[in-house]
């Protein structure tokens, strides 16, 4: 496969990715919002402060409230990472290498693109999010169907899963940080009583309340609903199942040792992290999700300079 290709289709797959994760993302922070008393502090600039943007959105925006926060994260396209500039970049790079995948695929992703341009053309507001982020998780879903059903075990597959997990991985320690402590009130002692509700806010923005209860079987609770998010092999969103994910998908490939050992070191740094301290310990939690998105961050790197074009890598 040519380095161009490969490049292409993890793109296309963290793209799409990104696309969704960026919805669950919205959506947990929205069910907070709705299970908090109003007198709490957490509001939508969470969201500009999880995804590392204050300064794009300081030079268009005026204030974080829900409108602007909305349109910046769904229907921006300055910003690379908003859903329709994420839908955009994986249509893009799809339609350069579409001749490598079943037709149905570049059919599906093509309509999720115009479908959720037309809305983001018409407006995203509070009265349409939840419809316009169901709708853009349940369209991924259905071409990540698709890639699972009619994809042969080639590597346009290998690449495919490697940009997807890579990118699930990354969008799952963000979703996490919704918790952490640059997101909460420093005196969190009001938020006690709201602490379990958040936790489950997490789980089903990951689509992971039914999973958590049939494995864990327990109440939720922070320091297990952080041990199933980050170290269950078994849940596809945790941490440590797309680790698994990459793993595996790196043992065809040639040259694989560097990058098989960066994803090595951080499933070590997954088992070794005591969730129980992380868990009641917001400053604690969110250092470490930096620690692992730096660490997922590397990984990326490793695999740019190992087969992809170095010469115009894209932009994460």
């Amino acid at each position: 496969m040519l380095s161009r290709v490969a490049e292409n289709i993890y793109w296309l797959a963290r793209y799409l990715e990104r696309a969704e994760d960026m919805a669950r993302l919205i959506s947990v922070n929205s069910h907070l919002l709705l299970d908090f008393p109003h007198a709490t502090k957490l509001g939508w600039d969470s969201l500009i402060n999880i995804t590392s943007t204050e300064e794009l959105f300081e030079k268009h925006y005026t204030r974080p409230d829900e409108t602007s926060v909305l349109q910046f994260l769904c229907g921006d396209r300055r910003y690379g990472s908003s859903i329709i500039a994420s839908l955009a970049n994986a249509r893009e790079n799809l339609r350069t290498t579409r001749e490598i995948l079943p037709r149905e695929i570049w059919e599906e992703v093509n309509q999720l693109y115009l479908n959720i341009a037309a809305k983001v053309e018409s407006g995203v507001t509070p009265r349409n999010r939840d419809s316009f982020l169901k709708q853009v998780i349940r369209s991924c879903q259905t071409v990540t169907g698709l890639i699972e059903g009619t994809l042969s075990h080639t590597q346009t597959r290998t690449f495919l899963t490697l940009g997807r997990s890579l990118e699930r991985a990354d969008m799952t320690t963000r979703i996490i940080d919704v918790r952490s402590a640059n997101l909460l009130p420093k005196t969190a002692e009001d938020l006690k009583p709201f602490e379990n509700l958040q936790w489950m806010s997490v789980l089903k923005s990951l689509t992971g309340f039914q999973m958590y209860r049939q494995q864990v079987r327990l109440r939720v609770r922070g320091p297990d609903v952080l041990r199933f998010l980050i170290q269950d092999t078994a849940f596809p969103r945790a941490v440590a199942c797309s680790l698994k994910d990459l793993s595996l998908a790196l043992l065809p490939l040639p040259r694989s040792e560097e990058v098989q050992g960066l994803v090595d070191d951080l499933a070590r740094l997954l088992i070794a992290a005591d969730v129980e301290e992380l868990a009641h310990e917001p400053e604690q939690l969110h250092l470490f999700m930096d620690e692992l998105q730096v660490g997922l961050n590397q990984v990326h790197t490793a695999l740019v300079s190992n087969y992809y074009d170095v010469k115009h890598p894209p932009k994460p």
